[in-house]
């Protein structure tokens, strides 16, 4: 079973940063991907940044420039430093990790945790 456990969520202004962690049960490196999606109320689940396998990665253009994905494969840890953070990044982020295959998907996920971006 797998385990994605998210920490790092919390109130911050506009302007300030964040960095959100994932810390999976077993090897990140086992994953086709692995990312961060957020959820904000009344809107759909959307990806903000992935990174594959082979270490490329992937923003939303909300937050290219802003934010930056980075991994540590030997503490099985993903984590989303977030800078400059506005009011319309406020969401539940959760953390993705992903084995895809021809024919179909394999999504896990973690608990969510809050951001918040308010003055």
């Amino acid at each position: 079973q797998v385990q994605l456990v998210e920490s790092g969520g919390g109130l911050v202004q506009p302007g300030g940063s964040l960095r959100l962690s994932c810390a999976a049960s077993g090897s990140i490196l086992s994953f086709s991907v692995m990312g961060w999606y957020r959820q904000a109320p009344g809107k759909q689940r959307e990806l903000v940044a992935d990174i594959s396998r082979g270490g490329s990665t992937n923003y939303a253009d909300s937050v290219k420039g802003r934010f930056i994905i980075s991994r540590d494969a030997a503490k099985n840890t993903v984590w989303l430093q977030m800078n400059s953070l506005k009011p319309e990044d406020t969401a539940v982020y959760y953390c993705n990790a992903a084995s895809i295959f021809i024919e179909r998907r394999d999504n896990y996920w973690g608990q969510g945790t809050q951001v918040a971006v308010s003055s």
